[in-house]
């Protein structure tokens, strides 16, 4: 891997990991279907602006019928799996959630028929799956209704994610990144923005939460985006989606040192087996040949 693509690994993994933090923040003030609507349509309307001052033509040749199932599973379930579990279930074990994605594509891409279970990728599933029951069976909190139904929202939002990176991989295989990232974003935000109607804001926003919603719009979804599908095209899916692990880990760490979070030792288990898992099931395990996901 070239010096600048490990810069952009290290940024993307950063960034990507602090912004659970930073989500937190925005929910508070604008509520979750507020906080996924508003930075769905700041990022797709940011990129779209960029790609205007750049010149840079767009094709959405490809239809919007496409396009609106691309926003609907990797943006509205995704973004909203994360933003309505993460101040209920800590930044971590979300965080921990969304690195077993590669779990969840390979189980979609084998009941489509577009991956092939090996061996090695048996005993990831089996390894991801036990972490996910750890994680979430065992947690240091109580284990209430309002936890587990937060963890089954986040896990969907994963699950969906899945669905949507095969489809994305298949259906819109050869349209522009730019395309379909600024079209999932726009369809995402149009398709939550009603929500807000029966999931009001729980405060009046003030400077500050509009800053954090920029941050949180421009950076960390539009120009983050950018990054990673150059890094994609640049070093190739497998290791490009390994950089979901070090989130993880930036996660983790920002969310027991900053927020005072706290994992059970059954969780820090859970984790560690979820994220041996998904290195098995992505083919870079040391000395594993890699396989591609799909992603």
């Amino acid at each position: 891997m070239k010096q600048r693509h490990l810069l952009t690994y290290a940024v993307l993994a950063i960034v990507w990991g602090l912004s659970f933090m930073v989500l937190v923040h925005v929910v508070k003030a604008f509520g979750w279907a507020g906080t996924v609507s508003l930075r769905a349509l700041t990022a797709g309307g940011a990129l779209w602006i960029v790609a205007q001052l750049m010149r840079r033509k767009l094709d959405f040749s490809c239809g919007w019928g496409p396009l609106a199932i691309a926003g609907f599973t990797t943006v509205v379930m995704q973004l909203a799996g994360i933003a309505y579990a993460a101040p209920k279930i800590g930044t971590a074990m979300t965080a921990i959630i969304v690195s077993a994605i590669p779990l969840f594509t390979m189980v979609v891409g084998r009941i489509a028929g577009l991956e092939r279970l090996n061996g090695r990728s048996i005993v990831g599933l089996v390894m991801g799956f036990i972490g996910i029951v750890l994680l979430v069976g065992f947690p240091d909190a109580p284990l209430t209704p309002s936890f587990l139904f937060a963890c089954a929202v986040s896990i969907l939002g994963s699950f969906s994610a899945a669905c949507g990176s095969l489809y994305v991989s298949t259906r819109l295989r050869t349209t522009d990144p730019w395309v379909v990232t600024i079209g999932s974003f726009l369809w995402g935000g149009v398709m939550t923005l009603p929500l807000i109607l029966f999931v009001p804001l729980p405060t009046v926003p003030g400077v500050s939460d509009f800053l954090w919603l920029l941050v949180l719009g421009l950076v960390t979804s539009a120009l983050m985006y950018v990054l990673f599908y150059g890094l994609l095209a640049a070093i190739g899916p497998t290791r490009a989606i390994s950089v979901e692990f070090v989130v993880t880990v930036v996660a983790v760490a920002a969310g027991t040192l900053l927020l005072g979070e706290r994992l059970s030792s059954l969780q820090v288990v859970g984790a560690v087996v979820i994220v041996s898992g998904c290195s098995l099931v992505l083919g870079i395990w040391p000395g594993a040949g890699r396989q591609a996901t799909g992603l």
